[in-house]
């Protein structure tokens, strides 16, 4: 699985969970974010207006 913004690899745990979040868009899409995203854009209005259309 790959971050939403930046394409990078996100690592997972042994039990296949990534290590991130997921942030749901307008249209009520999941979208995975990497940790390191998360850090750039600390609110979920930085981090959507972000991401492409």
């Amino acid at each position: 699985m790959k971050c939403s913004l930046c394409s990078k690899d996100l690592a997972e745990t042994f039990l296949k969970k990534i290590i991130g979040s997921y942030v749901k868009n307008a249209k009520g899409k999941l979208l995975p974010v990497c940790r390191e995203c998360q850090k750039k854009f600390p609110t979920k209005d930085a981090l959507l207006k972000q991401l492409p259309p």
